[in-house]
């Protein structure tokens, strides 16, 4: 979204109040937002310019800004816990993660990971994610489409079990945010072509070395 353009609604709002403390709302036409210092009408940040600033029914100061992605991952409401952005930086560098590139994801989860792939393909890429959990992939579809307006057209989320799509996506890269990816191994090593990369994002060291004696 061009930060030149006015809110409008159905659009993610950050509110940073006097003391830098940051609030994220989904603009609505009838909605409010309230807190400690009083009470703001969506309406009135609705057609605002980005950086105006405005005053809560209290007189406090507060100023409406679009998130960036990071403040959208750190602040949207989530069921599963989403891999954070110092993580998804990490895996994009490692996991060499570009344009125009198919990368399949397992463990949709809240979507965040999801939305920093999506962006980092770009729209001649596609990322393919598949989330074991309906509802889980429920959260994650009405987040990705409140922050990028719409589901973006190189997204693709699935529901099931990541080896069951493996040789369909024709993966450049893999990411697995699973609590047992060793057992997608040796599909990822028949289906990714030569120099493509498996990443897994994993907690604990035993994972790590389960993963890596596969």
């Amino acid at each position: 979204m061009d930060d030149r353009l006015p809110f409008a609604a159905g659009e993610p709002c950050l509110l940073f109040d006097d003391r830098g403390r940051r609030y994220l709302l989904t603009l609505r036409p009838e909605g409010e937002f309230q807190y400690h210092l009083g009470m703001i009408v969506h309406a009135d940040i609705i057609g605002a310019l980005p950086g105006t600033v405005l005053r809560s029914s209290r007189d406090a100061e507060l100023i409406p800004l679009r998130p960036r992605l990071a403040d959208f991952v750190l602040k949207m409401k989530r069921g599963a816990t989403p891999v954070y952005p110092k993580d998804a930086g990490a895996i994009l560098v490692w996991a060499d993660i570009g344009t125009g590139m198919t990368v399949l994801e397992a463990g949709t989860g809240s979507g965040g990971l999801t939305m920093v792939l999506a962006r980092a393909v770009g729209p001649d890429g596609r990322v393919v994610s598949v989330e074991r959990r309906e509802d889980h992939a429920a959260v994650a579809t009405k987040r990705i489409a409140t922050f990028f307006g719409g589901m973006p057209p190189q997204v693709e989320l699935r529901i099931g079990e990541v080896e069951d799509h493996i040789a369909g996506a024709s993966p450049d890269r893999i990411v697995l945010d699973l609590p047992e990816p060793w057992h997608s191994v040796p599909l990822a090593a028949a289906h990714l072509p030569g120099g493509g990369v498996l990443c897994s994002y994993l907690p604990t060291v035993p994972q790590v070395q389960t993963l890596r004696s596969a």
